[in-house]
């Protein structure tokens, strides 16, 4: 006889029993490691959460991290206690996790669309401060639809387009209009706005992110001012990430930051510039991965157990750091091909690591973060919402 279906609207989150076992375990040398592994340097990254608590210090900005960079509750947690607010998350499972982890606010910074994320968005409102970003009037009334059905009164922030050309309304009319359709519907509340300029995040002269982000704050002033005129105010005005926060923190229209990277950094923010030209050093490389060299096959060549399955390759390959004779060139799915300058000698067996060229998506190939403090394994944390992409 076939078992009644049921439905579970509650992800198994952190105590998620993973089905092989981590790469290391606490107390171990850090050259017992099984690569590749994805390291934390916790020395670095605890400084990076300090720096930003105290750039935003005494302003009127919250900080609300984005967890699509790091995917762990653990992480989440300590950004929360040095001040954030909650966390932001790109999918509904996403969110799942985190508020099984224990983060009992958080705003899925993305459209939601379709019956079964509705209502496990809904059903998760029972349980946290939830709220969601919205760019559509067909949207709202099937919000609405799934919050009246879980009893709930979900915040929906109204997304602008400030330059990405991503999701987001034009600023201005069309964000009021849908705003005040919000605001009459009686299972949702007006939350504020979604203005998140990603694409400014990168580019690589102070003077192209400076003039982008000026245009999305003006045009968030803008869409701001209109709201208050009809009657509705924003709770919370969100954006900013790693490259821009700054801007957008000395604004006077962004009250929350939105960033993520900043905890880890990649080879993608390493390129970016800070004002005059000099290098980008609000914060330092914290997350690495390690890999060991399997394969000698000739002298200027090596092969690495770290590939496409272990790095990603989206914004170009991963650095070797700390290796001036070694040069990462080349990925397969299981291999990555290590070129060697005449004379440099290396070993079968030698540990490298890697910095990644874009942390987010390289988070999402690993189950675990091995976190060491010097040479020895302090912690190893469950990357719990790996995979959650619906």
């Amino acid at each position: 006889m076939l078992q009644e279906k049921t439905e579970t609207y509650l992800p198994l989150g952190e105590d998620y029993a993973m089905t092989v076992p981590p790469p290391a375990e606490v107390g171990m040398h850090i050259d017992e490691v099984d690569t590749p592994a994805l390291l934390i340097d916790l020395d670095i990254f605890e400084d990076n959460l300090r720096r930003m608590a105290d750039a935003i210090k005494g302003t009127s900005v919250r900080l609300r991290a984005h967890s699509k960079t790091h995917k762990c509750p653990e992480i989440a947690r300590l950004q929360i206690a040095l001040g954030g607010v909650g966390q932001c998350c790109q999918k509904v499972s996403e969110a799942e996790v985190m508020v099984a982890g224990g983060i009992g606010n958080v705003i899925v910074t993305n459209e939601v669309i379709g019956a079964r994320k509705l209502k496990r968005l809904a059903m998760l409102a029972r349980r946290a401060d939830v709220a969601v970003c919205c760019d559509d009037p067909k949207a709202v009334a099937s919000l609405d639809e799934a919050a009246a059905a879980a009893g709930v009164r979900l915040r929906v922030l109204v997304e602008i387009d400030v330059g990405a050309h991503r999701c987001g309304l034009p600023p201005g009319e069309a964000a009021v209009a849908l705003a005040k359709l919000i605001a009459e519907k009686p299972n949702l509340r007006f939350g504020g706005l979604q203005a998140y300029h990603g694409s400014a995040q990168h580019q690589a002269t102070y003077a192209q992110r400076k003039a982008s982000i000026a245009g999305a704050i003006e045009a968030t002033r803008l869409t701001r001012d209109m709201l208050a005129a009809a009657g509705l105010e924003c709770d919370i005005i969100g954006g900013a990430g790693t490259g821009t926060f700054r801007m957008e923190t000395a604004s006077g229209v962004f009250n929350e930051i939105q960033a993520g990277s900043y905890i880890f950094m990649d080879g993608e923010y390493a390129a970016i510039e800070a004002p005059g030209g000099t290098p980008f050093e609000d914060f330092r490389q914290s997350l690495f991965i390690l890999t060991t060299v399997m394969s000698h096959p000739g002298e200027s060549r090596a092969i690495c157990d770290a590939g496409i399955k272990a790095a990603s390759p989206d914004k170009g390959l991963p650095k070797v750091f700390g290796e001036t004779g070694v040069t990462y060139v080349g990925q397969s799915d299981e291999h990555g091909v290590l070129a060697l300058k005449p004379g440099h000698a290396i070993q079968l067996g030698s540990r490298i690591r890697l910095i990644p060229s874009h942390c987010d998506p390289t988070v999402n190939l690993h189950n675990w973060y091995v976190c060491h403090r010097g040479t020895t394994v302090e912690a190893v944390w469950p990357i719990a919402a790996r995979g959650m992409l619906f």
